[in-house]
């Protein structure tokens, strides 16, 4: 792609995100959705591929359902309130419009059937962004919208993805698969806990992409995309296969490293409002994200070469890591001692 065009699509992508979050008022915030999906959509559909033209078109369908929901759930309301002020949502089927517009927009179950294809359909470093910047926008809107929406139907739905998360991504053996299904759990998380507590949802998700970050960057940097090829890394890149294998078990919530915070504290919150069932549903059903983080892992780190799988292996890596790499890799291990004085900020 041209340097230039590419410079384009990215500014565009962080006035649509800015403009999305800072907004107050209904339209603005719709601007920046569409502003957001319109310079994403060259950027899945670069190589040209019919996979990527696929998802591309995948994509803008389903955005551009979610966005016309989100602006027919803001004009219900201003209709019979008279308000255009996100923070003002006050009519009962606006909020459940808008529910259902921001589970689409976010790919939360049952709408999170395009995420998988269209992930799969992407670049690593596009699949990056949909996984982490592009739900921004989404995950801000319900942040200011949380004290109008349904908490049955959000609890619902939040279970539901990571029942969703969990149990599809058992068999997948393409690794972007595997982050998007991945990524559908951890919604399911911030979903659950989004109405009782909305600045906890909001720290699940600036975790949540920090993790998902290193993981991507790690897998680009190694030229990875299935489990097939992931099996012969540790001969080439040792340390970074083990310091993928601590992230991932990170993203699965294990103690003592970073990602067990926001389930500690997601519980802890869930049991303080007498949901103690759904505590227990959710931490279960995380097991089975547990499994094939695991599996991951294992193919990683553990499975040593030679072995008889027939596929061409890439056996020298042509680009330096990153040291960006390196950062996030630490801090998505080693942030569980700052849980003190986050939990005393929330």
């Amino acid at each position: 792609m041209n340097p230039q065009a590419k410079l384009v699509f990215t500014i565009s992508l962080l006035l649509g995100t800015t403009i999305a979050i800072s907004s107050n008022h209904w339209v603005t915030a719709w601007t920046g959705l569409e502003i957001n999906t319109l310079a994403i959509l060259p950027l899945i559909s670069k190589s040209h591929h019919p996979r990527a033209i696929e998802a591309a078109t995948k994509y803008f369908l389903v955005q551009a359902a979610a966005s016309t929901l989100i602006l027919f759930s803001s004009m219900t309301n201003a209709w019979h309130t008279g308000q255009w002020d996100i923070t003002q949502l006050t009519h009962p089927l606006s909020c459940l419009i808008l529910t259902a517009a921001l589970a689409m927009k976010l790919g939360l179950a049952p709408f999170h059937f395009w995420f998988p294809e269209v992930l799969q359909g992407s670049p690593l470093t596009t699949g990056l962004l949909l996984s982490t910047a592009m739900k921004l926008p989404p995950m801000t809107l319900m942040y200011m919208t949380s004290p109008s929406l349904n908490p049955t139907l959000l609890t619902t739905m939040g279970v539901l993805s990571a029942a969703v998360g969990g149990w599809m991504g058992l068999n997948q053996t393409q690794t972007r698969k595997i982050l998007a299904f991945s990524s559908i759990s951890h919604l399911g998380w911030m979903a659950t806990i989004t109405v009782y507590s909305p600045k906890l949802a909001l720290l699940n998700f600036f975790l949540y992409a920090l993790m998902t970050t290193a993981v991507f960057l790690t897998l680009n940097s190694i030229k990875t995309l299935k489990l097939s090829t992931l099996l012969t890394t540790w001969a080439k890149t040792p340390i970074l296969s083990a310091m993928l294998m601590l992230t991932l078990l990170s993203l699965a919530g294990l103690p003592p490293l970073t990602g067990f915070l926001p389930k500690w504290l997601i519980i802890q919150e869930l049991t303080k409002q007498d949901m103690a069932p759904t505590a227990v549903a959710i931490s279960l059903l995380s097991l089975l994200g547990l499994f094939f983080y695991l599996r991951l892992a294992y193919c990683a780190t553990i499975t040593l070469p030679p072995h008889t799988t027939n596929h061409m292996k890439l056996w020298h890596t042509n680009k330096p890591t990153s040291a960006w790499i390196a950062i996030l890799t630490i801090m998505s291990i080693m942030l569980l001692p700052l849980s003190p004085m986050i939990a005393a900020i929330i």
